[in-house]
């Protein structure tokens, strides 16, 4: 095993395997160092959108992902919101991300994040590129004009080695060492909570919810919370679960009853066995940078958040894949000096508007209703108010993660994870497929870089601009259904599938394409 690399990854949860997946399927050698020698037992990080979907489809493993844990037929995997208790008759559907199915090439999934990581761990093992040491930690870092030395030691043995590299990733989670030990900053947004994590045993819990079919999670709002959720979610389907709730201050496993904490969210006694008790404070962080020189961060060592949506992991998950791609093209040539720039620029504003828009929202949104309705005071304006509520269709739709306004993709806008579905191709939105029907004909049209689709002199034109300027270019045609549904005749895709530019916009093949790689204009 070399002590010399390309990129180091400190970390090797999901998001720091998949950045290695994303890095060593282009010829990057990657080592990953890793603390856990296993994946971690708690069944964190279990909704996984289209989009990660998406990903696990272009890193090879998606089916073997999907086979990891099996959920029975008619188990479903959407989500629903209920009042006062998990039993109540008030309830509605809640972000069923199945809703946007059409706009993507790939099913969302749910599966408990260690058996995901146990996955993309097998397939990082059959990378020539990737080395991963697991049982590692990084203890110390030096960067120069030229690289980054980190120094790891084995946690049994104590033994020290130091690797170098042309760049480091650190995706060592929210305590990490990475970002402290490159001084970058973070800024936390503290909501004053404690926290408990509970996972339990009950196939009682199984049958009492048999009433609401195609569930597997469950966020109970009552009014002692202040908006606050009591959250169920399943995990083996049909026996295991996992319940987060807000606990007073200074709660210890023993000092606090559990069982009863349970039995009065779901609305009754029911059997169950305590398996874990976990306690966490509830908070938001954003990292003030993303980069510091060679030393970049990732997935929960630039954010993190409660466990409200689903969010976490899948953008752990597109900060790989767009990190990814940018250092592979700098390392080989092919992206210009200002692309690793706008990894924080495309995707710490979309980390932020995710918190803004959707997870702060939630709480806020969830808290003024409790305070205004409550049904023992008035049930038929509750009851009124309450049917307004169902807005899990609106959320979902809304939720569409893009980079209009990015430094490399140009136009007006700022990188938002608010936006609209659309089968249109819209400059720094992703491209779905053409058309409902979830054709994947026109990935074949992709290669591994950048790609033009349209008539044949506009991709002589730009082939002759990559050419000069050592950019990795896949050009086809712009088939008249896919020309149809994009409703445009022509446009240029990143490697990510994010759009960089569509005939509807102005400028000529060397500016556009100079801009979406990095490159200055005028440059040689």
């Amino acid at each position: 095993m070399s002590d010399r690399y390309d990129v180091l990854i400190n970390g090797g949860g999901p998001v720091g395997i998949g950045l290695a997946l994303e890095l060593g399927q282009r010829g990057i050698r990657t080592c990953v160092i890793e603390k856990s020698t296993e994946p971690g037992p708690i069944p964190k990080g279990q909704n996984l959108t289209q989009r990660t979907c998406e990903h696990f489809r272009a890193w090879g493993c998606e089916d073997r992902v999907r086979a990891a844990h099996d959920i029975p037929k008619g188990g479903g995997i959407g989500g629903m919101t209920t009042y006062g208790t998990l039993l109540s008759d008030y309830h509605y559907d809640w972000l069923n991300r199945a809703h946007v199915n059409a706009y993507y090439f790939a099913a969302n999934a749910r599966l408990p994040q260690y058996a995901t990581e146990r996955a993309l761990r097998a397939r990082a093992a059959e990378l020539d590129c990737v080395d991963t040491l697991y049982g590692w930690e990084g203890t110390a870092l030096a960067q120069d004009d030229s690289g980054v030395t980190l120094t790891i030691r084995d946690r049994d043995t104590g033994e020290a080695r130091d690797l170098r590299a042309a760049y480091l990733a650190g995706c060592d989670g929210s305590r990490s060492f990475t970002r402290e030990a490159a001084g970058i900053t973070e800024t936390r947004a503290e909501h004053n909570r404690l926290m408990a994590l509970v996972l339990f045993t009950s196939t009682e819990l199984h049958e009492l919810l048999q009433r609401y079919p195609g569930k597997a999670f469950y966020n109970v709002l009552h009014p002692d919370f202040e908006g606050y959720w009591q959250f169920f979610g399943r995990v083996d389907h049909g026996r295991t679960w996992f319940f987060h709730a807000p606990v007073p201050f200074g709660t210890r496993p023993e000092n606090f009853d559990f069982s009863a904490l349970l039995n009065s969210a779901v609305g009754q006694p029911f059997a169950h066995r305590i398996d874990h008790i976990g306690l966490w404070d509830l908070r938001m962080s954003l990292a003030d940078s993303y980069r510091q020189g060679r030393v970049f961060i990732a997935g929960d060592a630039a954010h993190s958040h409660p466990p409200y949506g689903g969010f976490g992991v899948n953008i752990g998950f597109e900060d790989a894949r767009n990190l990814g791609w940018k250092l592979a093209a700098t390392l080989q040539g092919w992206g210009g000096p200002e692309l690793l720039d706008s990894y924080e620029a495309e995707r710490r504003p979309l980390f932020r508007s995710t918190s803004d828009d959707f997870i702060e929202r939630y709480i806020t949104d969830d808290r003024a209703f409790l305070e205004t309705h409550d049904p023992a005071q008035d049930r038929a304006a509750f009851e009124a108010a309450w049917s307004t509520r169902n807005l899990d269709a609106d959320d979902v739709l809304a939720f569409e993660p893009n980079y209009e306004g990015s430094p490399v993709i140009g136009g007006e806008g700022t990188p938002s994870a608010r936006g609209s579905h659309s089968f249109k191709a819209r400059p720094g939105h992703l491209l779905p497929p053409p058309g409902p029907g979830n054709d994947p004909a026109v990935l074949a049209a992709l290669g591994t870089g950048y790609a033009v689709l349209g008539d044949e002199t506009l991709r002589a034109e730009y082939q002759a601009v990559a050419r000069t300027l050592g950019i990795r270019l896949t050009t086809a045609p712009l088939e008249s259904a896919w020309r149809d549904a994009y409703q445009t005749d022509a446009l240029l895709l990143r490697p990510d599938r994010f759009i960089a530019w569509t005939a509807g916009q102005s400028g000529t093949p060397d500016d556009v394409l100079r801009c979406a790689a990095g490159f200055p204009k005028g440059t040689p």
